[in-house]
């Protein structure tokens, strides 16, 4: 790529990192801060209660999808990025200032709630417009290399998450995290996210934006609409099924595997925090080797690839992790969980902006993607905690699976989307066709 995509390609991605770094900073400290906001009681029941306001906040997904891809497509992918990293440098204050249930009762509670929606908001705009924008950005012949620094973003703004969780917990008494500790991270993300939007303001659109005009695909007015997307359902459906089981996958392995070495392995939060961010370092090394070969071999080996891996290995998997006992096992198990979600996590943002027309492509990328979130992505942890407090923790390790082999079908029947022309991407006719 030359010099002006990779300014295009870094800038976009900066912004991401500090956009996932609050979105995934609420789920690694939520141990500390659970019982802040909640009354004292079973610690598995506080961490429900955050949990379920976690997944609320997915549940504002398709909304700001809808809103936020809306403005991409009509105002540029600029502008929507622009807004989201707003929308959550807002949230991230919020949760710092939020005051505890000693204080304010459950009014501390309700400030999480709102924070949550805000974020909900931003992330469910940042996803599309971020996906649109490597890939529109990038060289067409590497464009699964480009749009794999998506996932690089993410998982680094959750390798700084886990980092600073490191730092504090080795800086600060146990007493002092669960007391005022945990509100350092969002203030953290707040300066970040002013210093991001900085950056977005000088940031240059794509080409593809400023030159397509479609071809009479998309007139004027409908760019960004949900008439104009329903034009393209087959490809929203898609976007959707091809979602549910990567999703699914992906938070389990980094939002809730924390949580889950500490609350069912038995491990330190110290270990559990350690764990997560060795593997979640290697893991986003990896993103860019297999966006890279997915330009060579195209997109539909790796999804299959990832979703016979997550079928067949998620139950002995998260089985031998709950009894991992130490740091080395419990390392290696998720490194091999995570080795096998980037089939999915390093091609999936190509994958979906290859299915639309530049006039919707935000809002297609977008909506249906935070559709799959809402239901599947953001309430996995929630689920899992479902199970383990109903004494099932291994129904958990099933549904995970199941979900993968729904995606797996969608795998094998849809067509190869490497070698679309972005300017010239059509109906659905043929989105479920398998590649010759």
């Amino acid at each position: 790529m030359g010099r002006e995509q990779w300014k295009k390609v870094l800038v976009g991605s900066a912004g991401n990192m500090v956009e996932w770094f609050d979105w995934f900073v609420y789920a690694s400290f939520a141990t500390y801060f659970a019982g802040s906001f909640f009354p004292d009681g079973n610690p598995t029941a506080q961490l429900m209660n955050t949990a379920g306001i976690f997944a609320v906040g997915f549940f504002m997904r398709p909304v700001g999808g809808w809103l936020l891809g809306r403005v991409g497509d009509r105002k540029g992918r600029k502008a929507a990025l622009t807004l989201t990293v707003s929308l959550m440098s807002a949230s991230a204050v919020l949760i710092a200032v939020a005051p505890t249930y000693a204080v304010a009762g459950y009014g501390g509670a309700v400030v999480l709630l709102v924070a949550r929606l805000l974020q909900g908001l931003s992330v469910g705009g940042e996803y599309a417009a971020s996906a649109t924008y490597l890939t529109e950005a990038s060289d067409p012949k590497r464009r699964g290399f480009a749009s794999s620094f998506q996932y690089v973003s993410m998982t680094a703004g959750q390798i700084v998450g886990l980092g600073l969780l490191l730092i504090l917990q080795r800086a600060l008494s146990d007493e002092a995290l669960h007391s005022w500790g945990w509100r350092l991270p969002f203030v953290v993300g707040a300066l970040g996210a002013a210093v991001i939007f900085y950056l977005r303001r000088n940031m240059l659109e794509t080409d593809v934006y400023e030159e397509s005009a479609d071809e009479g695909q998309v007139a004027g007015d409908d760019k960004g609409t949900v008439k104009a997307l329903w034009a393209h359902k087959r490809e929203a459906f898609l976007v959707i099924a091809l979602t549910m089981g990567g999703t699914v996958a992906y938070y389990t392995y980094t939002t809730y595997l924390t949580k889950y070495l500490s609350n069912s392995a038995g491990l330190s939060k110290q270990t559990a925090t350690l764990v997560s961010f060795c593997a979640l370092i290697v893991f986003a090394c990896l993103q860019p080797l297999a966006g890279a070969l997915s330009d060579r071999i195209g997109r539909r080996p790796l999804l299959i690839t990832f979703a016979v891996g997550s079928t067949f290995l998620t139950v002995p998997i998260m089985t031998l992790l709950r009894h991992a006992g130490s740091f080395w096992p419990a390392l290696g198990l998720s490194l091999l969980a995570l080795v096998v979600v980037t089939g999915y996590t390093s091609i999936n943002a190509c994958v979906k902006a290859e299915l639309f027309p530049t006039g919707i492509r935000a809002l297609g990328v977008a909506l249906p993607y935070a559709i799959a979130n809402a239901l599947f992505g953001g309430t996995a942890e929630y689920v899992a905690l479902w199970f383990k407090d109903g004494g099932m923790e291994s129904g958990f390790y099933w549904y995970v699976a199941g979900c993968a082999a729904v995606s797996l079908i969608v795998y094998l029947s849809m067509r190869e989307t490497r070698d679309i022309d972005l300017n010239r991407v059509k109906s659905a006719e043929t989105a479920m066709e398998p590649a010759a």
